[in-house]
């Protein structure tokens, strides 16, 4: 089974340098109980969801794919809901071609404290009230199309972030206690 998980820098594992973010430990861990999955980390920092749609279909068709995960959207946050609605519409409509098992991952809550004031930030207003509501409309889309959707708004506390924005290894093994537990079931449906 091939697993592709796209997204941006929370999905690369930003700052989880020894264990490579929740995707490499999700990775790891179905190699060590010896299970026939590739997961690919199609994480890239500072992706949104439009710059997902330029990429993806060359990502995927390279690959052939059974279970799409998408887990983007933080960085859409000087995006109006209506536009990202319609670009998670597109990213959908896009991977139905290459699978029937894709999954959407919801977005972590940021430290505004810190995301306000870091010059990394600077044009951006990351605030979680922002966050909620573009989560809301990936939570919303899914329930509509009877998509599966892993929820972790409510996992990361401020301690579990390096920046204000990114989880540490810490925040990230939080993510992939969740992740893998809902990843599991999920497969075991779907097989």
């Amino acid at each position: 089974m091939v697993i592709c998980i796209f997204g941006d820098s929370i999905t690369w594992g930003a700052f989880d340098y020894k264990n490579g973010g929740w995707v490499g430990r999700l990775r790891n861990y179905f190699e060590e109980k010896d299970e026939e999955i590739e997961i690919y980390n199609l994480g890239i920092a500072g992706n949104k969801t439009r710059d997902l749609l330029a990429r993806f279909e060359n990502e995927v068709k390279v690959r052939k794919v059974d279970v799409i995960v998408f887990a983007i959207g933080i960085n859409d946050v000087n995006k109006k809901e209506i536009e990202f609605k319609e670009n998670v519409e597109k990213l959908y409509k896009k991977a139905t071609k290459y699978s029937t098992k894709i999954i959407f991952i919801g977005l972590t809550r940021v430290d505004e404290r810190k995301t306000k004031v870091l010059s990394f930030f600077a044009g951006k207003k990351y605030t979680n009230s922002r966050i909620e509501k573009l989560d809301e409309v990936i939570k919303d889309f899914c329930q509509k199309m009877d998509l599966k959707y892993i929820e972790v708004g409510d996992l990361i506390e401020k301690g579990d972030l390096v920046d204000g924005l990114h989880p540490n290894s810490k925040g990230h093994e939080k993510m992939y206690e969740r992740i893998k537990s809902e990843f599991e079931e999920y497969l075991k449906i779907e097989m």
